[in-house]
């Protein structure tokens, strides 16, 4: 089976957005007690924060962090995690039917962010709280004195701003299960609001509205479009959310996912685009895909199930090499929509369907899904290249017709440099990637790769390495191209260098 596609410095859909390798720590499960923040830990610091953790943070390449939810923002009053933790009250989380003990607030929030080095982006609550509680939120975390919210955070020991720069307005706010659901229209009016009156506080913020909870809504598309009828020229992007998994036996859909992704970021883009044709407006919304992940969310029984309790194990899903499979090609689907889809977040960051894990009797661990991801974000560098591969297709009962190859690039014109990231979605044959690269003969300084065997391996606290990434030399190189073989089911990472002399 042969694949081929032309890599073209000419061709670039937009330089890779910084945001694009965000993640998402939300008050759920295990995600920040016992996850990010584990008084007592050998490897919790003074504020209780795990350093084994932020060191894993640094290491996948996170570069901005959504906070503090998800469904748990909708009735969360921020008040309670602020001040003296002796003062602060234990409140019932209605999102995930858990007890808040309210010890980890914004400002550990952002303490902890400044030590993993990420850019903090902050959810208001539009569920049970409005415009009112959004601006004290706001002069709380950005005005610099001599206000009532700003000197409270003065006092609470922290002197300068936060100067949070990205705001979401709500959270999946079309969602039956969200706390303080509304229509469209509803919504769109209050989001509108706040974000006018957050403004007049800090002009300089970027503000997020709410999309549709997932592309399989009811009102998907209609929803966009009754909230941007009111909000359209507030706000700066609207979200995205999606999980993915494999339904019934069509693994082939599975491993398709990024088609999936593909299709619904195209709809939302046409339907952004079509409220400023209607608006008569030259603005071009970006978009926010702020919930992204492998999520087996059938074997989840919901909230209504679950008992009160602090920090429940949640959706504690063990990722395997197939799924690390997937996950790299969603990341390239991200970064062939990186004109118009400028921040992406993994959900989540740690224990909960996430890359990072920890128990409270060892150390953090990587999950097979956190490799692709780290090496994308390391190496995908300056623009993305327009690629479009000729490829054989595949047969999905649920999606019909799919590539059985996917490829895209990247290209660091400061040093020529060109990154190729390609998935092989066949389940018994190997691929033959044929690349043809205009300009400058290359040569290989890494290839590495994922999958062709052992699909269903996972990394666990007893075997935290077991699944790594490793190197591969079926490659060729000649003055018009790249051949890379491609393993049956597999992501495959090809980092090449202009050759001199």
């Amino acid at each position: 089976m042969t694949c081929t596609a032309t890599l073209d410095p000419a061709f670039v859909i937009a330089p890779v957005p910084p945001r694009l390798f965000g993640s998402f720590v939300e008050h759920m499960g295990r995600c920040v007690y016992g996850g990010v923040y584990e008084p007592g830990h050998p490897e919790a610091d003074a504020e209780g924060l795990r350093a084994d953790v932020i060191e894993l943070t640094r290491e996948l390449g996170v570069s901005a962090v959504r906070y503090p939810g998800g469904n748990f923002v909708s009735g969360y009053r921020w008040e309670d995690g602020v001040g003296p933790r002796e003062d602060r009250p234990v409140a019932l989380d209605l999102a995930w039917r858990s007890l808040e003990p309210n010890t980890f607030g914004l400002n550990e929030f952002m303490s902890w962010a400044r030590q993993a080095g990420v850019e903090p982006i902050m959810a208001v609550n539009l569920g049970t709280r409005g415009v009112e509680d959004a601006c004290n939120l706001l002069e709380y975390a950005n005005f610099p004195a001599g206000t009532r919210y700003s000197d409270l955070r003065v006092a609470h020991g922290v002197r300068d701003p936060h100067r949070i720069r990205t705001w979401c307005l709500g959270n999946e706010m079309d969602g039956p299960w969200q706390i303080g659901r509304k229509t469209g229209t509803e919504y769109g009016r209050l989001a509108a609001e706040t974000g006018k009156a957050m403004r007049r506080i800090d002009p300089s913020i970027e503000l997020v509205a709410c999309g549709s909870s997932n592309e399989r809504m009811p009102t998907f598309g209609s929803w966009e479009a009754d909230v941007l009828d009111e909000a359209f020229d507030v706000v700066d992007s609207i979200s995205l959310h999606a999980y993915f998994e494999q339904h019934g036996e069509d693994r082939v859909g599975f491993l398709a996912s990024a088609q999936v992704m593909d299709d619904f970021i195209d709809g939302v883009v046409a339907t952004c685009d079509h409220i400023a044709a209607k608006k008569r407006s030259r603005r071009r919304l970006k978009l926010s895909f702020d919930e992204w992940n492998l999520w087996h969310e059938s074997r989840f029984a919901g909230q209504d199930h679950l008992d009160w309790a602090r920090a429940p194990r949640l959706i504690e899903d063990e990722y395997t090499v197939e799924d690390a499979v997937v996950l790299g090609n969603l990341l390239m689907s991200l970064l062939r929509h990186s004109d118009r889809v400028t921040i992406a977040c993994l959900a989540q960051l740690v224990n909960v369907i996430a890359p990072i894990r920890t128990e409270p009797d060892s150390g953090a661990w990587r999950q097979t899904i956190f490799h692709p991801f780290a090496l994308t974000a390391r190496h995908a560098r300056g623009e993305v290249l327009r690629v479009e591969p000729n490829s054989p297709v595949l047969h999905s009962e649920t999606l019909g017709d799919v590539a059985a190859v996917d490829v895209t690039a990247t290209r660091d014109a400061e040093t020529g440099e060109t990154t190729v990231f390609a998935v092989n979605r066949d389940e018994s044959q190997a691929a033959t990637l044929r690349l043809a690269m205009a300009g400058e003969e290359h040569a290989v300084v890494e290839h590495v790769v994922l999958g062709g065997r052992d699909l269903l391996a996972t990394n666990s606290k007893a075997a935290p390495r077991g699944v790594e990434p490793r190197s591969s030399t079926r490659h060729s190189t000649d003055p018009k191209g790249l051949s890379v073989e491609l393993p049956p089911v597999s992501w495959t990472m090809v980092r090449t260098a202009p050759v001199t002399g």
